[in-house]
């Protein structure tokens, strides 16, 4: 025996009712973006592109989802940069203050989402970043920090310390040894929480509702008015853009650990 835990048929098929249960309802999307009605509805005489169209011919949708993609790079470079650094600061301090430090990173995704965007509302108003780009961009990049912290966290805990002794043994200065042995092996993390934090931002709706307006106006924000709007398949067809956009990250992001795991 080799000692690996092998699940019966109960086990596999509470794992498979498990996905199809969080599948299905994204799935039931597809059919709708491709109906042929003028509402949400299943398609009744035959598939039709008609609303995805619609979308990538409209100014208004466009404009939305280039709004939605430079808001959350320029937040991803943000979380990136402040979460990497406080991981690795963690990593080298290695005390008891520092797990306090990673608590501290992770109350984004703790607290409610609906209380920070309250709090950064009272916060922003007298410092002029409410419906501004740099207002949503710092929002959606300290919300982002806690993917990246643990990401990098969890690659630094497999790095071997040893690698930095030898460098700065070597001669190598502090910025050397960063940039030339322990950014290249937790690169793999670093993306990883790029990912997930250009997601969080692509997908963020919550905080916009509360910060922006009329000038700042992202994609969920967009499928969010056309909800209490109108019932147009428009929003169907996003949806379904949105989810490949996302599965594309996600197989990127399993692409590059595997190419790592098999390196």
């Amino acid at each position: 025996m080799d000692g690996t835990y092998r699940p019966g048929p109960f086990g596999r098929g509470l794992a498979w009712a498990t996905a199809l249960y969080l599948v299905l309802p994204i799935l039931i999307v597809v059919p709708v973006a491709l109906t042929d009605q003028r509402f949400l509805s299943l398609p009744q005489e035959g598939i039709s592109f008609r609303h995805f169209q619609t979308v990538l011919g409209s100014s208004e949708w466009l404009g939305s989802i280039w709004q939605s993609f430079t808001i959350a790079l320029a937040a991803t470079a943000l979380s990136v940069v402040a979460g990497t650094l406080c991981a690795i600061g963690c990593w080298r301090i290695s005390r008891r203050a520092t797990d306090l430090v990673r608590v501290l990173m992770l109350l984004p995704l703790i607290i409610p989402s609906i209380v920070y965007a309250i709090g950064l509302y009272r916060y922003f108003g007298p410092l002029g970043l409410l419906d501004r780009f740099l207002g949503v961009v710092i929002a959606h990049g300290v919300t982002g920090i806690p993917y990246v912290v643990i990401t990098v966290s969890t690659a630094l805990a497999a790095f071997d310390p040893r690698l930095e002794q030898a460098a700065r043994g070597m001669g190598a200065s502090l910025s050397q040894t960063l940039r030339w042995v322990i950014l290249p092996r937790i690169a793999p993390g670093i993306f990883s929480g790029a990912i997930f934090a250009f997601i969080h931002s692509w997908d963020e709706l919550v905080m916009v509702l509360f910060i922006a307006s009329r000038d700042v106006f992202t994609l969920p924000r967009r499928i969010w008015d056309g909800i209490n709007e109108n019932l147009d398949p428009a929003m169907a067809a996003v949806a379904v853009l949105l989810i490949l956009f996302t599965l594309l990250l996600l197989l990127a992001d399993r692409a590059l650990r595997r190419r790592t795991e098999g390196g």
